[in-house]
């Protein structure tokens, strides 16, 4: 099993060739999912390209954040690896949009890229990316991460379901949250809108950011840190501050007592 070594800027992006394994089913209804991967360097497109048609996915390339949005809306992946530097749109601006996009928004993300810095992290996850990886990685790693998202996605691919809780309603279907009084539905990513189902769901117990991440994301996802934290904040800006509220030294809860 040897080892492909490309380089970028200076560092080495090892993607290992190697043989498929089982699949998980996707949540568009295709029989195989579709994947696509975004990144500036025609290399390492088509090297991903190959290893992730190798462990059975179709897959589909953009070169910028400008070219995977007209991708993205003419076939609708079921993932989405996207590269941060890029010329015309870079990676944090395209998931920005790809997330105000009413069909685009639940599209999961997964960020691959040299940038490793916390801030980078945290830009990332702020953007909208449900994962963030920095290369090198290894196919087996990227395979498995986006595995792991497609199973999160099939979670939440459900029959209508409605939430009331609160002063809100939440669409489980619609990806969408109202409040009451208001005619404007609150639009939230993917992993914001399932987090504060999880949260509703389960009003006044108290869960730490490792319950939140091993229950929302899973357990055999790599996430960074402060992605609950982030993905948390991003839920308060868009609903307000009082609805999840932080236990100090344990993690957080959806209160129970909102008038």
């Amino acid at each position: 099993m040897n080892p492909v070594s490309l380089h970028r800027n200076s560092e080495p992006v090892l993607l290992e060739r190697t043989g498929s394994f089982p699949m998980t089913g996707p949540i568009s209804g295709r029989s195989t999912p579709l994947i696509l991967v975004v990144d500036d360097e025609e290399d390492i497109l088509e090297l991903v390209k190959y290893n992730l048609k190798k462990e059975g996915f179709d897959v589909h390339c953009a070169e910028n954040g400008l070219e995977a949005i007209e991708q993205a809306k003419a076939s609708i992946p079921d993932v989405i690896v996207m590269d941060i530097m890029m010329p015309e749109m870079d990676g944090i601006e395209a998931s920005r949009k790809l997330r105000e996009h009413a069909k685009l928004r639940a599209i999961p993300i997964l960020m691959l890229t040299a940038r490793s810095d916390e801030s980078d992290q945290v830009q990332g996850l702020d953007a909208g990316a449900d994962i963030y990886l920095t290369k090198p990685v290894s196919i087996p790693v990227l395979s498995s991460q986006i595995k792991a998202l497609l199973r999160g996605a099939k979670r939440y691919d459900m029959p209508v379901d409605v939430l009331r809780i609160a002063d809100l309603e939440i669409d489980r279907d619609r990806f969408e949250v109202r409040k009451r009084g208001e005619e404007e539905a609150i639009r939230l990513a993917r992993k914001e809108f399932e987090l504060l189902y999880f949260f509703a769901s389960r009003p006044g117990r108290v869960f730490s950011r490792q319950d939140l991440l091993d229950k929302v994301w899973g357990h055999d996802v790599y996430v960074v840190d402060r992605t609950v934290d982030v993905h948390v904040r991003k839920i308060r800006e868009k609903i307000g501050e009082h609805y999840i509220e932080t236990v100090k030294g344990v993690g957080y809860r959806f209160t129970d007592n909102i008038g």
